[in-house]
């Protein structure tokens, strides 16, 4: 059974109570990994990888000779901005291992509870600078464990043909922006301005309520997808059209890996940007009291709670009306949105070379951006949800996850090594290009796609 049949009593903007919970658990999942995310590039940097501390840091040696052998000498921001990406990229990479033990064996609740464990205790690894490396592996793991079979129980929740799905990971997705803006302003605070482990601790919190939530709404999540026992017979493989449809899938993944990779800098480059680029006094002259640098990492979050109601709105004025855009024209649109923010950067860059830019041209940015994510980052997960075969769900829905292990963390590391060899705006007119790029791909792949991309009805 890979959808419940009939609908429970609807609490959230017309949704089963299971989102609810999911909305929930996410939240504060999402509070943990941002809260973390927030500090991390800033603690390489500034503290953990400096002389006279990195010595005390477990496997340091390997981990810096394993990427100088491939890249060569790398600078402190060069080796942060690697391990950045590569954390960003792997805890994204993950979820293949665990949306296949969430098919075949465990289920898909199962499986997040022990991911939630799991995260709980690399957080507070993360007190102990000595623990870097062993912390990340663990959280990378227990990430992939949870991540994929909470977002493929949101589409689970819907019966097929269910019309609410967009709009019900537009919602889930608010869940997850409503913990990420909370998230720099406690625990980024606590580690920027009290000590590091502080931040990391309350990211450890994070998990535990997550973990309660999950717990307190166990009875409302759908049930798991069948999973095959001893003795029973192999499942059948996917047919014809089902295999189209996978193919389909893995070709839109080509341009989100691009998208992925731009906009993963926001917790590598813009941090540092905002860190030594920018004048955050509030009002210079005025009030001239700064903005901690990780509070920038809550302008994204905060804009998709504020912005997103406004968008949903909007497209289902345009289906009561046939004319609200296929998935695809809305990510084409997230990702020339994308393009523009980076060129708004890069402009701003240019323009005050000589000076610190003012943190208005950041907040613009952000709000560009956080637009064109809505277009993409939900609907692309409702898109594969709804293409894929149910039977595989927790599995596909890893998958759509691939853009940001390759891109948002692989390719994101290595775009981030070029911001000390450019000048920032040609680095931002770069990321821009990458942006455009991945548009016109999704675009030419519409027409192409489009019998493919049909949501099936096993």
């Amino acid at each position: 059974m890979t959808a419940i049949d009939s609908m429970p009593e609807k609490t959230l903007f017309g949704h089963p109570r299971g989102l609810s919970v999911l909305f929930a658990t996410e939240m504060w999942e999402r509070f943990s990994y941002y809260g973390m995310r927030a500090l991390l590039v800033l603690y390489l940097v500034h503290d953990v990888l400096l002389p006279g501390r990195v010595e005390h840091v477990l496997f340091y040696p390997q981990v810096k000779g394993f990427y100088e052998a491939l890249f060569g000498p790398l600078s402190v921001q060069q080796l942060s901005s690697w391990i950045y990406g590569t954390y960003t990229g792997f805890i994204y990479a993950s979820p293949l291992l665990g949306g296949w033990i969430g098919d075949n064996y465990l289920g898909q609740r199962k499986t997040a509870v022990i991911g939630i464990i799991g995260m709980i205790v690399g957080e507070f690894m993360l007190m102990s600078p000595a623990l870097l490396f062993p912390a990340l592996l663990i959280l990378i793991v227990a990430g992939g464990f949870f991540k994929t079979n909470t977002t493929a129980q949101v589409g689970m929740l819907y019966v097929r043909g269910d019309a609410r799905r967009d709009r019900a990971y537009s919602i889930y997705y608010v869940g997850v922006n409503v913990g990420a803006a909370i998230a720099p302003l406690v625990a980024g605070t606590l580690g920027e301005l009290v000590g590091w482990q502080y931040g990391f601790g309350a990211a450890g919190v994070g998990l535990i309520l997550a973990l309660a939530a999950y717990f307190a709404g166990w009875k409302y999540l759908p049930a798991d997808g069948v999973k095959p026992r001893a003795g029973r017979a192999k499942a059948k493989p996917l047919n014809a059209q089902e295999r189209k449809s996978v193919m389909s899938l893995l070709l839109i993944v080509i341009p989100l890996v691009l998208w992925w990779a731009c906009y993963e800098q926001q917790g590598n480059i813009i941090a540092l940007f905002a860190d030594a680029n920018t004048d955050r006094r509030l009002i210079p002259g005025l009030i001239n009291w700064e903005i901690p640098v990780t509070w920038f990492q809550s302008f994204n979050p905060v804009m998709i709670f504020v912005f997103t109601p406004f968008l949903l709105s909007l497209w289902t004025r345009q289906a009561r009306d046939l004319k609200e855009p296929n998935s695809m024209y809305k990510m084409v649109t997230g990702a020339a949105m994308l393009g523009v923010s980076y060129l708004v950067l890069a402009f701003a860059a240019w323009h005050g070379a000589s000076s610190h830019i003012s943190w208005l041209w950041l907040g613009l940015y952000f709000a560009i951006i956080t637009t064109g994510e809505i277009f993409l980052s939900p609907i692309s997960q409702s898109l594969f949800s709804k293409v894929a075969p149910a039977r595989i769900a927790s599995l596909a829905m890893a998958v759509v996850f691939l853009p940001n292990f390759l891109g948002g963390g692989l390719l994101q590391g290595y775009l981030g090594t070029y911001w000390g060899r450019m000048g920032h705006p040609l680095f931002f007119v770069m990321v821009a290009a990458i942006g455009f790029l991945a548009a016109i791909m999704l675009w030419l792949l519409e027409k192409p796609l489009e019998p493919y991309l049909k949501q099936s009805h096993d």
